[in-house]
């Protein structure tokens, strides 16, 4: 006797099932916006970041040629 073929199916991701709704909810021009909101978000964050490091680099240059 056999056993039966396993077939394995992907479970999708929260993202994947997120932007199935979203294809249902929203127009494309919604959905682009939405998108590109979120990139700026991204790349504010991304900036906000490297101010920091940076900021933290020169106030250690400076208290290192005290």
């Amino acid at each position: 006797m056999q056993a039966a073929p396993v077939r394995a199916t992907a479970i999708p991701s929260f993202t994947d099932a997120l932007r199935a709704v979203e294809s249902l909810l929203l127009s494309s021009g919604q959905r682009t916006a939405r998108r590109n909101a979120w990139t700026s978000v991204l790349e504010d964050r991304r900036r906000a970041k490297d101010r920091v490091e940076a900021q933290r680099v020169v106030e250690q240059s400076f208290v290192t040629h005290l």
